[in-house]
């Protein structure tokens, strides 16, 4: 008789983590009928006063408006995230999502004034980030740029020629745009990293 012996390996302590809290964030939300995305999982205009508004900064990549919403943006997260982590480090991999949260959540609070919510612009990051694997000194894989002109011309097309507001289509392109900068600097200026 064969003796299975399996374990199980938290192989990637961001993502999995990020789902962890994202999907008790989601279970929370449903509980509350949207109260808890509203207090604290989503970033809007609100009082600099409010000390809830500084952590909403970060926090509205965590909460997704209902189960889809997550899944959605968890299948790339998990497809793509673990070889993130395991290439730039986990510690890099928390900043660069903190970062993009930061900087999609001051973009929307500054231009627009959306209540944004869910993963989506890191889900962006992320593929794009991963496109920068194969780079090799001097070379720049077709796959970066394919994968860029589509997303751009997807987003563009999606959020400004058919008017889509269901969906915060900035926040994707800043995603992207932050995937570039991240891969570009982790390239060019590789001791940045930790």
């Amino acid at each position: 008789m064969n003796n299975f012996n399996f374990q199980f390996d938290y192989n990637s302590k961001v993502i999995i983590t990020y789902l962890i809290i994202s999907l008790i964030a989601c279970f929370f939300n449903f509980l509350t009928n949207g109260k808890t995305n509203k207090l604290l999982f989503s970033s809007y205009r609100s009082s600099f006063l409010n000390p809830l508004t500084y952590i909403r900064l970060f926090t509205h990549s965590i909460g997704h408006k209902d189960w889809d919403h997550l899944v959605s943006n968890f299948l790339y997260i998990l497809l793509i995230g673990p070889m993130i982590e395991e290439k730039y480090g986990s510690i890099n991999l928390l900043i660069m999502l903190l970062s993009t949260s930061l900087i999609v959540s001051l973009f929307n609070i500054i231009f627009n004034n959306y209540a944004i919510c869910g993963a989506s612009s890191n889900v962006f990051m992320l593929i794009v980030l991963s496109s920068f694997s194969n780079l090799t000194e001097g070379k720049i894989p077709i796959t970066l740029i394919l994968i860029c002109i589509f997303y751009i011309i997807d987003e563009l097309k999606k959020g400004f020629l058919e008017g889509n507001k269901k969906i915060y289509h900035s926040g994707h392109l800043i995603g992207a745009l932050c995937g570039l900068l991240f891969g570009f600097l982790s390239l060019y200026m590789p001791n940045l990293l930790f």
